[in-house]
Parts: structure tokens; sequence; C-alpha cells
């Protein structure tokens, strides 16, 4: 089909033009008779985003994906254009794609009625067919819809008249096509009013000129609820006139939040062969974000996007990679102690209220990686909540009383950031009952995997508050945890006698 030039050989071919909203829901129809999955990529909408999406695109509406940042409500959208027919013509050189059945600019309209069937055809393909703005307080009417051109009029000595020296904006070149504003509420309110024409009569006007111009274009629009209190708001014709308003959501599963970062992540190949990351390590930097998402520390209405845990895991792999390059080891893995490389990627990722601002961003990655730890630790191994409260009860009772009476009797562990993996497994077999904890529950634990269970053990144990944890620069210091407690008494004491012995004559 693509091979006709010319008016004439359309008509002769028997193609038949059809409106955007209409191809849209044709080939919607094909795939789902076909089974096909119409939103590659997109996971945890399968039974909620997904089939709103395909009742609004049935039902010829425009759209508005109303969610937190980070809910691939842009990615939804894009994707659209697989609905579109593979190519369409056009009148070629036209600068708003028409219809060569039914032009609508005057240059089309013109060239038709000079050169009848003669006309000359273009074939776009569907990639071209899709356009987007980034919706920002200096977005101006004439950005969206056009504009008097003067240089144009000067330069064909025309008057500002003629319809020849309009300039037309992103939405008419947008014609027969997805358009997407991203952010609509951040368009200050007499910019979205020039949008209701558009949605609801199909046209626009330029610069009071009595031209109609009626568009044929699918309307997508993407808005944060933040912006409603924040930023601004859709004005109320507006949204009235945007047939479908959907309802996007985070992944409600930590399974489709692996899934996600899975398909996301960008991991070099070299490090792929040279660092192993376990699902427990995933697992870890997964419910990073679920905690934060429910932290009194973070903004809610703000949100925890899925880029998060993206970054995160990238940071792990390259934590473990840039160690292993300089203990010159050929292979790694990644371990706890790595999870320190993620915390760069959880201040940058969050908003903090009040209580966080107090505590400080890298204070609150610190406690959300914590209780990361705590939540993914009961899904392994008991919940060392439910004996804290039988102290006096036999070591056979408590799997954890031979590991906690190691460290009550003064012996501590430091883990380096940068040790060998040799060196950090011989530290971890001192602490007394540590291996056969972990053999306990997972009997078919390869070396490796043992080794870096009894390292999860320990973090494991100091979220619990059965040990103490203290993170200082490169390395982790584990000890017991009264002991911990006296010295840190100690320490204040100390710091006191040294301030009332200061002279400060």
């Amino acid at each position: 089909m693509n091979q006709i030039t010319t008016l004439g050989e359309l008509k002769s071919s028997g193609y038949k033009p059809k409106s955007i909203k209409e191809e849209v829901r044709h080939n919607l129809i094909s795939k789902l008779q076909q089974n096909e999955n119409v939103f590659n990529g997109i996971l945890g909408y399968e039974d909620s985003v997904i089939p709103d999406v395909e009742r609004a695109l049935l039902s010829h509406h425009n759209i508005l994906f109303l969610g937190l940042r980070g809910q691939a409500k842009t990615r939804m959208a894009r994707l659209m254009t697989e609905l579109l027919d593979e190519y369409i013509p056009i009148v070629a050189g036209s600068e708003v794609n028409d219809d060569p059945f039914h032009p609508i600019s005057h240059y089309a309209k013109e060239l038709i009625a000079t050169k009848g069937d003669d006309t000359p055809i273009e074939w776009i393909h569907r990639s071209q067919r899709y356009g987007e703005k980034l919706a920002t307080p200096d977005v101006s009417v004439a950005d969206l819809i056009g504009d008097i051109d003067p240089i144009k009029a000067a330069n064909m000595k025309l008057n500002f008249a003629d319809e020849k020296v309009i300039h037309y904006g992103i939405i008419p070149r947008s014609n027969r096509s997805i358009f997407v504003i991203n952010e609509i509420p951040d368009l200050q309110a007499r910019i979205q009013v020039s949008l209701f024409n558009i949605l609801e009569e199909g046209d626009v006007q330029i610069r009071g000129f009595k031209l109609r111009l009626p568009l044929d274009i699918l309307f997508v629009f993407t808005a944060n609820p933040e912006d409603y209190t924040n930023r601004g708001s859709i004005v109320t014709p507006l949204k009235d006139r945007i047939e479908s308003q959907i309802l996007t959501h985070y992944p409600k599963t930590i399974e489709v939040g692996l899934a996600i970062t899975e398909q996301e992540a960008v991991v070099h190949p070299e490090q792929k062969e040279k660092v192993e990351v376990s699902d427990l390590m995933k697992r870890i930097i997964e419910q990073v974000a679920f905690e934060a998402r429910n932290s009194e520390y973070v903004d809610k209405k703000s949100g925890v996007s899925a880029r998060l845990t993206i970054s995160a895991f990238e940071n792990a792999v390259s934590t473990a990679e840039l160690r292993a390059i300089k203990n010159k080891e050929a292979s790694t893995q990644v371990w706890m102690s790595d999870l320190i490389g993620i915390i760069p990627s959880i201040t940058g990722k969050i908003e903090l209220v009040y209580e966080g601002e107090q505590e400080g961003p890298y204070q609150v990655a610190f406690h959300l990686l914590d209780k990361a730890i705590r939540s993914q630790f009961v899904q392994y191994f008991p919940n060392p909540e439910q004996l804290k409260k039988r102290k006096n009860e036999p070591a056979t009772d408590n799997p954890y009383k031979s590991i906690t009476s190691w460290f009550d009797k003064g012996n501590k562990l430091s883990l380096l950031m940068n040790m060998t993996d040799d060196e950090k497994v011989q530290a971890l077999y001192h602490v007394s009952g540590l291996h056969a904890l972990v053999k306990k529950f997972f009997k078919n634990a390869n070396e490796k995997q043992t080794a870096l269970l009894m390292e999860f053990v320990l973090h494991g144990l100091a979220s619990y508050s059965l040990i103490s944890k203290k993170v200082v620069e490169g390395r982790v210091d584990f000890n017991d945890l009264m002991g911990s407690i006296i010295n840190l008494n100690r320490n204040h004491e100390q710091d006191d006698e040294d301030i009332d012995g200061e002279d400060f004559t």
C-alpha cells in the first residue's frame, strides 16, 4: 500500500480512511481477539489499569492518567502507538498530516484543487504519529495551538489576514496522532482554556481567524494528585471534557516490584558475568521502596517511584563490582554490606516530611534499609520479636541464643567493606552458632549462599535489637547490645567531664 504516490492511485486502491480513535479501537479489538498483550512491559496493571484503558479506547475516549510519579503513566501513553496502523497516507508536504480524502489545511486544499488525482502522497509510520509536551508555566497558546508568523508574512508578502501566514503549534502538527500533555495541572489555567474547543468540537481558533481546523487527535493527559494542591489543578470544564480518568498505582506485591526492577535495571554484561545477585538481596532492595511508601518520614503525597529500586539495584551491583575490581577477584556476589552503596539511590528518590527533615536524609535512608531487612528477615528465619520476651528459655528453644551469647561474652565482629569474599567468610565463621543456625533452616544452601545468609542473620538480629550494629566509615561493627549501651553512656559521661574540666577563661 505504501508504494502508492498519488491521490488517484490511492482512490483506485480502495483505501478507506478512519479517524484515529476508530483506528485504535479497530486494532485493539484485533489484538484482544488474538490474545495479544496490548501493553508489553507494563507489569502489575493487568487487573486494574489496563482494563480501564481498554474500555476507554473502545469508547473513543480521551484519557487522563492520575497517579504519583514513577507509575508508568507516560509509558502507557507511548505504547498506544502500537494500536495505530503501521502506515497512513498524508498529502505530501502537509504540516498537519492532512488526510488526502479530507484535507483541513489551506495548503492541502489548494494543492488538491490544483493537481487533483496527481496530488503527491506520502506515507508516515505510526512512530511519527505521537506528540508529547511537558506542561510548564511558560507554555503559551502559540506553542500549543499556533500563531501568526510575521516573518512568513514578510517573506511571502502577505498581510496578517491571510491564512497562509499561520504557524501551527504542536497540537495541529499532531493531527491524526496521539498527543500527550504531561503534568497538565502545571499548565496555566488560561492555557488550559484554549484546549476546550479541541476536546469538545475538535477544532481550533488562531488569533481570531475565522478558521475551523477539525483536528483528529487522541488526547492523553497525565497528572499527579500532589499537583492539585501544590502547584495547580485541572480547570473543571477541561476535566469535564476528558471522558475517562484512570487511576494508576505502585506495585502491590514484592513479586511485581521484582519483575519491574529486573526488566528496567540496566546492568552491563560484564557486571552480569562478574557479580551474582541472590533473590534475597533483590527482595531486600525491593522492600526498601515498600517501607518508604509507608514511612512516617516520607511524604506519601509525593510518592516513591519505582526508579528508587531500579537505581538501588544498579548501585548494589556496581558496589560489588567495584570491590571485586579492587580486590582483583574474578567474581563475587552482592553481600549485605554492599547495601551501603544503595543509600544515594534512596536519598535522591524520597521527599521527606518535617520529621524526616529533622532526622536527615541519610538517617532516614539507613532507617528504611534497616526496616527492609527486618521485614524480610521473618520470611527466612523465626521472628526474633517472639523470642525477646523469653530470655530464660533453654538454648534449644531459642535458635539465636548461642549467637547472642557469643556477643554477650564480649566478642565483637568487624566486617570491612573492602574485604575479599574469602576473608568475609572466615570472619563470619568466628561467630559461634551462626553457621549451625543457617544450616538448620537451609540445609541445601551452598557455601556462598550459606555465607550470605550468615551475614543476613547478623543484620537481622541487629534490626530486632538482639545485638548492636554500628556502621562506621569502611566497616560494620557487630557487638552485644548491653555493652554498646554502656560504652555509649561512658562516652557521654566522658564528654561531660571534659566539658566540666575545660578552662574557658
